[in-house]
């Protein structure tokens, strides 16, 4: 991206293997980072630049990657790193939230209230000599729900959320339902099910404190007919979403192609990228359902870092701008690299069968 220096942005990784401490250069520009895995920000490192040069900003965006589970002290090294070069600019974790909080709450100077309730770090920021730690997913999967879901959607038909996976953006889903102030028009019953029992107990912990303001269930379901039994024990209208995670191209679903909705519900997609098996699946129901992928939230959850690290406003026309340059590029992308994926991606996906 020219800035009148003759300087061009380049996204690259500072990649990590197994077993490795990473070696950070300090930033020779302006610069923001993705923190976590390898794929989950790829697609950012080629939309960023055209988001930047959309919105007047002189910086670049690079990838740390980190593997999972990785030892705390790599965490820190990067937290430290970000915190101490001055041309860093701040980070947007894109996995590992939990424990880039786990192993860095001390570094970080503030941390936001959904960041503590929720001990995870989607973004860090930096203003007025301070570092801080921000949870910006119940914020941004709160405005694309808004999107999403009806007006009155539970008040008028009663219907229950299943999350399926105990990721952080499970979590702040859950936190969404629970803190907002809607009154009557609340879900029934939030139920959160995962294959792993520690991730299960430790969502169980995040969100005891809400389970006097909306019911909560937190159930194992260890292999995927179980998420398929579960689902159809739900009442019509209800919402089921895939919440959970994996690296882009790895063909994945939840549930079984044998699954069986509720009429009625609401099927959402939280990702935009890969085979979206799970939406395949639900696009094949011969029933009343209302599906959508992830594109929107993705949308605002980096709309909400920009405005966070530049210190800048976002209102919903240059919103919408972000989201059609961003739409250009992906369906490139699609084409480029493999033509086979081009019914299969969405990008904004919002599919109807008989809504009632």
């Amino acid at each position: 991206m020219p800035d009148g220096t003759g300087y061009e942005g380049k996204r690259s990784y500072l990649p990590l293997r197994k077993g490795e401490i990473m070696s950070l250069e300090p930033a020779k520009v302006p610069t923001v980072y993705t923190v976590g895995s390898p794929r989950r920000g790829a697609s950012i490192l080629k939309v960023f630049p055209k988001w930047a040069e959309a919105l007047g900003l002189q910086a670049d965006i690079k990838a740390i990657n980190l593997l999972p589970h990785a030892p705390p002290d790599e965490y820190r090294k990067t937290a430290q790193f970000l915190k101490g070069d001055p041309l860093s600019l701040g980070a947007f974790v894109t996995t590992h939230e939990w424990e880039m909080f786990k192993a860095c709450r001390d570094i970080f100077d503030c941390v936001d209230p959904f960041g503590e309730k929720l001990k995870e770090v989607s973004c860090i920021s930096k203003k007025d000599g301070k570092f801080s730690a921000h949870a910006k997913d119940p914020i941004a999967s709160g405005l694309a729900l808004e999107a999403f879901v009806p007006s009155n959607f539970w008040k008028e038909n009663g219907g229950e959320v299943l999350l399926l996976g105990a990721s952080g953006s499970s979590l702040a889903i859950a936190q969404y339902f629970a803190l907002k102030g809607f009154g009557g028009n609340v879900p029934k019953r939030i139920t959160i099910a995962n294959r792993s029992e520690q991730s299960l107990f430790s969502a169980q912990e995040a969100l005891q404190e809400l389970c006097d303001r909306v019911e909560f269930r937190f159930i194992l379901i260890p292999t995927l007919d179980g998420a398929d039994r579960l689902i159809a024990t739900l009442p019509p209208y209800s919402l089921i979403i895939n919440a959970t995670e994996a690296d882009k191209g790895v063909p994945r679903s939840p549930t079984t192609s044998a699954v069986s909705y509720p009429r009625n519900c609401l099927i959402w997609e939280i990702d935009y990228w890969g085979d979206l098996l799970f939406m395949k699946q639900a696009q094949q129901q011969k029933k009343m359902l209302y599906i959508k992928d992830g594109w929107m939230y993705f949308i605002y959850n980096w709309g909400r870092f920009i405005e966070q690290v530049f210190h800048i406003e976002i209102d919903l026309l240059t919103l919408d701008k972000l989201s059609s340059i961003a739409r250009v590029i992906k369906r490139k992308q699609i084409v480029m690299n493999n033509i086979e994926w081009a019914e299969g991606v969405a990008v904004d996906f919002d599919f109807r069968i008989g809504l009632s």
